[in-house]
This record gives C-alpha cells, structure tokens and sequence, in this order.
C-alpha cells in the first residue's frame, strides 16, 4: 500500500523528532511492504519568519491531499504573547483543527514497563499499572467561544469568553469515546462540572443517552476536581477518560506526568474523515535544539498511532511500540529519561536502534 504524509517539522526540535519518525516510517515500509511518500507543510513560528503569518495560505489544503499529517512541534519565546495573533504559533494550531474537522485528541497515558521506576506515584500504585486514553473535545467550549473585553464604570477593564456546546459537538466526542472504550477494557468515564456548569449538564444528559446505546460498556460521571484528584491517587482506575476541551488540556497534562516523561507520549487528532493529525505532546524545547539531545520516543510512538488510528494498521503499530519497548528495557536513554549514573544517547542513535529493533 502507498500513504502519503504531510510533514509539518515546525520549530526548536521539532526537525529533529520528525527525522527520526520518518527513519521509522520508511523501516515500517521496508519490513511490512508500504510505501510512504511525503509532502513538506510550513506551520508554526518557522512559517512567521518565512512568510509573516504563522498558518500560511494553502496548509488546510495541502493537508487535505495527504493520508495523515506528522507534527513535530511550533512554538517558543520568539513568537509569544506580545505578536499579533497571525504571527503566533498557537494560533496555526487551531486553525489548522477547525480546518481538518479535528474534533478529538486522543492523549493515551501508559507507564511503559522499562520506566516503571520513573514513575512520581507511590510504587504500589505504579506496580497496579497505568494504562488509560484522554479523550478531548478539540474544537468547541471556551477555546473557540466569543472573546470580550472592555471598559466598567467601577471594576476596570472586564473580559469574557464565552464557553459554548451544542449537543452534536457532545455526542460526536461521546461516541468516538464508547467506541475507543469498545477496542480497549469497555469502561468510559466522562468528566464534567455538572454541579456548576450548564454546559456539562448539557454534556451529561448526552452521555446518558449515549451510555443506553452502549450497555456492554461500564460508565460513569465523574467532576472534574474529583478526577484531578483521582489521577494521582489511583490512575490506574481509569480506561477512556473523555471530557470537553478545557479540562481535558488541563487533565492530559497531569495524566502525562504520572507516566514519568512527556518524552515519551504521543497524541492523535482525528475527525470523521479528514486526515487526522499526530505528534508529540512535548513542546519544542528551543533550549536543547539542534543538539542531538532530544527524545523522539514521543513522535515515534504517534506514528504508531497513525498506523492504528489512520491506516488502520494495527500490526505494524504493535511492530513499532514493540521497538520501542526492546530499546527502553535494553537500557538505552535520552537525557530525559536518564536514570543518574546512565550514559544518554543522542536524538538520532535513538532513532536508529529502534529501528534496528524494528527490522531485526
């Protein structure tokens, strides 16, 4: 079979990991009999200094052409906060979700058994195993609400943003969530503010109606405050976890530490039919760029969610975290993710030996 991949390198150590996941890809063709083709997207801060914008003319629609869209990472100091809207890289990304109808991130969270020992949790806790999926509403709520800000008689200037769901953004979310949980241990745990919030009262009532379709899935509500808490005193407890936009950037994060390293978690972005977008959950490190330093575990590992979730090519993404798994248990460590008294390897050597697992 022949794919094509867009390649969005983006900015700091985003060149980097995606060299080493391309190096995977084409050993993935080798062994398996694919053929992967490539075409060269511009996005991010990178995209600013070329030409002026951060999502430049043209991207939704060259991703579009493609199978499944590759993201290093964008971002960093020189394209922060005091840019104009266009020049700044977070900007890009969510354009580029709402264009691609990327309506999930899907964020799994496992302690992978070779870094057990990293993990911050109590090691009884550890030792019950970590092993769940976020589930995040991407393009709704209050990242993409209507933003006000303006001038009060008596308390200075006052700004709002609006947090908004329609009950099709909260059933196509749900839905993709019992189905995930369908494919994995059949538990579905949705998170919401239900006690406060009108939109997750909404969101509840959805998800019930959801839930009667799904009987052979376990389900339950769980608030948001209680879940935070609940991910660092008994992860393992949790299968699907699926929540709105907000708290799910908030919750993945924390999901991701309790695995010991944000080097060593991938993430999907997928909708109904466009193609869905992965990359690392890390950011793009500006400070180690360039210096063969970074860990590309993380935009390895997403590429085997493209293998699952996009080509639907689950052999060669068993193949892929295989790899993975045999390097991490033989030892070998980025700076990261290096125990004291452990020699690192570089960004590249890295890539190399998973691959070498890969295809031995």
């Amino acid at each position: 079979m022949e794919y094509k991949i867009a390649l969005i390198r983006g900015d700091g150590i985003g060149p980097e990991v995606v060299g080493e996941a391309v190096k995977v890809l084409n050993a993935v063709g080798e062994k398996f009999g694919h053929t992967f083709t490539y075409e060269e997207v511009l996005l991010g801060g990178c995209a600013t200094d070329a030409v002026g914008k951060s999502y430049p003319d043209g991207t939704a629609e060259k991703c579009k052409a493609c199978d499944a869209v590759l993201l290093g990472a964008v971002g960093g100091p020189k394209w922060g906060s005091d840019k104009p809207a266009e020049q700044r890289p977070e900007t890009a990304l969510l354009a580029i979700r709402k264009d691609l109808g990327l309506y999930a991130n899907l964020r799994p969270a496992a302690l992978r058994t070779a870094m057990a020992g990293a993990c911050p949790l109590k090691k009884e806790t550890a030792e019950k195993g970590i092993d769940l999926m976020m589930v995040r509403e991407l393009t709704g709520g209050i990242y993409f609400g209507k933003r006000d800000k303006y001038q009060t008689e008596d308390r200075g200037m006052e700004a709002t943003d609006l947090m908004a769901y329609s009950e099709k953004e909260i059933e196509r979310i749900g839905r993709r969530a019992f189905e995930l949980a369908r494919l994995r241990r059949k538990k579905v745990s949705s998170v919401d503010k239900a006690n406060v919030l009108e939109t997750s009262r909404l969101w509840r009532s959805v998800m019930h109606r959801l839930a009667a379709e799904y009987p052979d899935v376990q389900y339950e509500d769980v608030l948001v405050d209680n879940c935070a808490m609940q991910l660092v005193r008994d992860p393992g407890q949790f299968d699907v976890v699926v929540t709105e936009n907000m708290f799910g950037d908030i919750l993945s994060d924390e999901a991701s530490m309790v695995t010991g390293s944000i080097g060593l978690l991938p993430s999907a972005s997928i909708g109904d039919s466009a193609p869905g977008l992965y990359e690392p959950i890390h950011g793009s490190a500006p400070d180690i760029a360039g210096q063969d330093k970074a860990n590309p575990i993380a935009t390895i590992l997403s590429v085997a969610m493209m293998m699952r979730y996009s080509f639907h090519l689950p052999a060669e993404a068993d193949a892929i975290e295989r790899a993975v798994d045999a390097v991490l248990a033989d030892g070998w460590r980025t700076a990261d993710i290096a125990e004291p008294g452990v020699t690192p390897i570089g960004t590249r050597q890295m890539g190399d030996r998973i691959c070498q697992k890969l295809l031995g």
